[in-house]
């Protein structure tokens, strides 16, 4: 991943139908169980209210109540999110504009989903060398290649990846 691209795209392959993804991506009782945890709050219409809350983890570190804030450009359950993402974890991230986060779901004959998600981090570029990841996830740096591939364990197996 070219961590200077103003739009990232990740992909995964996941054994769960597009109603499941969905509503890992959507509701605050499955954002919890992946990932860097914290709850979800999404207003599912053009021009609603996106915000993720910390975890008491992110908290007990320092983070603020409300980690990421956005707004919902477009929705169409279960198959495509288009939202803004705006970090307020740091003083640089504060700074930058929204970005720009587009999930399309799509799911075969056989139940199993393709999850892709489009992050545009242009006029970002803390976001853009961050979400990547990169770095050992378990300290905090595996970007969206890891909050996916932890989504795709939990939604297959029941449990989150090792952490």
């Amino acid at each position: 991943m070219d961590k200077t691209a103003s739009t990232q795209l990740y992909r995964i392959v996941i054994n769960a139908r597009a109603q499941a993804i969905w509503d890992a991506i959507t509701r605050p009782e499955w954002t919890e169980k992946y990932g860097y945890g914290g709850r979800v709050e999404y207003d599912l219409k053009a021009g609603g209210r996106f915000l993720h809350r910390a975890s008491a983890e992110m908290k007990a570190m320092g983070m603020p109540d409300e980690m990421v804030v956005g707004q919902v450009v477009e929705s169409d359950p279960p198959r495509r999110l288009v939202q803004t993402w705006h970090p307020l974890f740091g003083p640089t991230g504060a700074t930058e504009p929204p970005t720009r986060i587009t999930y399309q779901i799509d799911e075969g004959s056989s139940g199993i989903s393709t999850l892709t998600l489009t992050h545009d981090v242009t006029g970002a570029p803390m976001v853009a060398g961050m979400v990547p990841g990169g770095g050992d996830p378990s300290h905090g740096h595996g970007g969206w290649p890891w909050v996916l591939s932890d989504l795709k364990s939990l939604l297959e197996t029941g449990k989150r990846m090792p952490v």
